[in-house]
């Protein structure tokens, strides 16, 4: 059981790593990060927050950045942003609410240890890493109810940079059904995957992330999310990673359980709307 000081700097690292996908998906995203706080600007979806996300170490620096954080995505013509604040931490809600964020959701973080974890048979699911962020984006559009509004399509035009990036395709009869990305964090103070994996052990090697899991609602009730995220673990511990984190949705969060991953804290997402 991975202790809460622990889960909290796995998930930091991982939705650090977060913003920079966002802030490099698209030509005229971009990062921006000022004494531990983190912020992805995308004007592509100026209307959409989860594009338009902030992370954040301290909530006293947090704090004191907010009214540069506004100047700046106001100047890019972004209205809407959010913070992610883990639902502990009182200091970051009180200085948020004060600012005018208004609680908007409250996803799962959720971790599973890869130490002795039995990945699942993926049976005979047709799959490769050989997916787009194009696709990924339009996937999840249509998968969650965007595919004709202002999603996340938009904003994933290219492969980021500078991130050990993973983007998996379940295949039906040669459409794309299923998709989802993984990157590889470093632990704080963690070391590069090792070889063999073996040698890693429980929290000590790289975290692998999972985002943006989706699956066409032509294809729901085959299995093949929980399948392909079996494929994308089975290589993780092959790279000898420690864990693996995520966010889990509301929806999301009984397959993710099922799986093994356990909820360490809630992620309160705090949005602004100018």
């Amino acid at each position: 059981m991975i202790d809460r000081e622990r889960a909290l700097a796995i998930q930091q690292r991982a939705l650090h790593d977060l913003m920079v996908f966002l802030g490099g998906a698209e030509p005229h995203s971009r990062l921006v990060e000022r004494d531990g706080v983190t912020a992805a600007i995308v004007p592509a979806t100026p209307t959409r927050s989860l594009p338009n996300s902030v992370t954040y170490a301290d909530a006293g620096r947090l704090a004191a950045s907010l009214d540069e954080l506004a100047g700046e995505y106001e100047s890019a013509g972004v209205d809407a942003w959010t913070v992610w604040t883990p639902d502990f931490d009182r200091e970051a809600a009180a200085a948020l609410e004060g600012a005018g964020h208004v609680l908007d959701g409250g996803p799962a973080a959720m971790i599973l240890e890869l130490d002795g974890f039995e990945v699942p048979d993926p049976g005979d699911l047709d799959h490769d890493s050989e997916a787009d962020v194009a696709t990924l984006g339009a996937l999840n559009d249509v998968a969650y109810g965007d595919a004709h509004g202002p999603g996340l399509a938009p904003s994933f035009a290219r492969r980021p940079e500078a991130l050990d990036l993973r983007l998996y395709r379940a295949l039906v009869g040669g459409e794309v059904a299923s998709v989802l990305c993984t990157i590889d964090h470093l632990h704080p103070g963690g070391d590069a995957p090792r070889d063999p994996p073996a040698q890693a052990g429980p929290g000590g090697g790289p975290d692998c992330g999972i985002y943006f899991v989706a699956t066409h609602p032509s294809f729901r009730g085959r299995g093949l999310a929980t399948r392909l995220l079996a494929v994308a673990l089975a290589g993780a511990r092959e790279r000898g990673c420690a864990t693996s984190s995520l966010q889990a949705s509301p929806m999301g969060e009984p397959l993710y359980a099922g799986l093994g991953y356990q909820r360490c804290f809630r992620l309160h997402m705090y949005e602004r709307r100018n």
